[in-house]
């Protein structure tokens, strides 16, 4: 399993593409496996014959975990490889179990997914990667995301099978609620112990949730950041202590369960409403120097650049260069200070039919005029849709932008603010004539809000960031940017 994002610790494979004794060639898609984070297609980094399948679809399995062997066409695959376990961890220096492809610096993370049989040599789809063993030797540090046996928690054994690998969100339940993983019964593959059946157990230990709270919901950046720099803090509570009964379905009523990204999008929005200090700001915008450009444009930068000039690219083109004049809200709160990162990532939200949202990440916005930013937007935009993201597409962001409307939304932890674009429509505007006289005329008006965290800025910093960004957009020759 590929390290995918640095709060990434584990993966479930949703589908294999491929079956054992099937050719596979190299990019073409092994897998699909998903994570908090994101769900992706992985393709294979090899050409080759599928050997042996050791995660099978619906298991979950912690980042370095072998997936598969993919050797040369025709070739058996190793002994060693059979006696492997699916859940079993890198194996112990000198072991003649296969090889495993470890991440290098500038190397794709989408080539860093299968194993291959022992002394046979591993191709990368960049040039420069290397690989190594699975393990690396004595006296090395240790992988990323990976912890020695003797510092691991009392609650995750080291060895046992799955039934007693735990994901750090079920040990950090388990811990903070005082239960014992032993009298927990899993339902997940091999017994695996889930977070549902540990939500179970507190459940019976306390139905009102007096007592019982659980652990922080994984998959929000700020807190792993805070945990790895020493910082500490008391557990805010979870989504899932509710206040009075849980509803129970009746007759007519359709039961919808929880998908992944439904879950985990909950879980980052409460506990984005638990860390920052939510205060908003609104402005309206006349989009007439905006809608001039696009207007006399639009024809011809779809027939060169293949898809339509929206509003988006403006208003980010205007939130990068205003976050160049007001700074602090291109920032993250740390420890009792206030991270202000030196590079504009813009991430901005897609609807994925209604099933969830993503947030890809345009890096170094500001490095980027106003086609750039479209067409890398527009590339973004279509790839969330078809779930070939990459985690690097939707790492780092530092600023977020989304439609949700007049009515702010949550801010995207770490970061301290978001902002949200209202619909475009044409309204009566008050105008000043040539001779000075006030007019009335149709412009096309919008709102932009922002909610911000006020644990960073104060309001009268948050309003001169937003009539700055409103500034560019209604006063700004664009023509020059097409």
């Amino acid at each position: 399993m590929p390290q995918l994002g640095e709060t990434v610790t584990e993966g479930t494979i949703t589908k294999w593409h491929k079956r054992v004794g099937d050719e596979v060639v190299e990019d073409e898609v092994l897998f699909e496996v998903s994570t908090d984070k994101v769900d992706s297609e992985v393709p294979s980094p090899v050409s080759g014959t599928v050997d042996e399948i050791l995660v099978q679809e619906g298991e979950t399995v912690s980042v370095g975990t072998k997936l598969a062997v993919i050797g040369q066409g025709g070739a058996a695959a190793p002994e060693a490889a059979e006696a492997a376990p699916a859940t079993a961890e890198a194996p112990a220096d000198g072991a003649t179990a296969p090889e495993a492809k470890v991440k290098d610096e500038g190397a794709s993370e989408e080539a860093e997914v299968v194993a291959v049989g022992a002394g046979q040599a591993t191709s990368s789809r960049r040039q420069g990667a290397q690989t190594s063993q699975a393990k690396p030797p004595t006296g090395a540090p240790p992988r990323p995301g990976s912890r020695p046996a003797d510092q691991r928690p009392p609650s995750a054994p080291a060895q046992g099978g799955p039934s007693k690998l735990l994901s750090p969100v079920v040990r950090r339940l388990i811990a903070e609620n005082g239960l014992d993983p032993a009298e927990i019964e899993g339902s997940g593959a091999g017994g695996r112990i889930t977070r549902d059946d540990v939500l179970a157990a507190i459940d019976r230990k306390d139905p009102n949730g007096s007592e019982a709270t659980a652990g922080a919901p994984f998959g929000a950046e700020a807190p792993e950041r805070a945990r790895s720099s020493g910082a500490q803090g008391p557990a805010p509570a979870s989504s899932s202590a509710q206040a009075g009964p849980v509803p129970v379905a009746g007759q007519n009523d359709r039961v919808v369960p929880f998908t992944n990204i439904r879950r985990r999008t909950a879980e980052h929005m409460v506990r984005s409403k638990q860390t920052s200090a939510h205060t908003m700001v609104a402005v309206e915008v006349d989009y007439s120097a905006v809608d001039k450009v696009r207007n006399a444009e639009k024809e011809r930068f779809k027939a060169n650049e293949g898809f339509s000039l929206t509003y988006l690219p403006f208003i980010a083109r205007a939130v990068v260069d205003a976050l160049e004049d007001w700074p602090y809200l291109n920032s993250s709160v740390g420890d009792d200070e206030l991270i202000v990162h030196g590079e504009v990532n813009l991430g901005f939200a897609v609807d994925l039919e209604f099933e969830g949202l993503l947030v890809p990440v345009v890096h170094r916005a500001e490095e980027k005029r106003l086609t750039a930013l479209a067409r890398e937007i527009a590339g973004l935009a279509s790839r969330a849709r078809s779930k070939r993201l990459t985690m690097d597409d939707i790492s780092g962001g530092t600023f977020t932008l989304t439609n949700a409307g007049s009515f702010g939304t949550v801010i995207n932890q770490p970061q301290v603010a978001i902002l949200s674009t209202d619909g475009v429509k044409k309204r009566p505007v008050v105008i000043e004539l040539p001779d000075g006289s006030d007019g009335i005329a149709i412009h096309p008006v919008g709102n932009l809000v922002m909610s911000w965290d006020h644990r960073a800025v104060d309001g009268a910093y948050a309003a001169a960031f937003m009539a700055r960004a409103r500034e560019i957009l209604q006063t700004r020759d664009w023509a020059t940017e097409i």
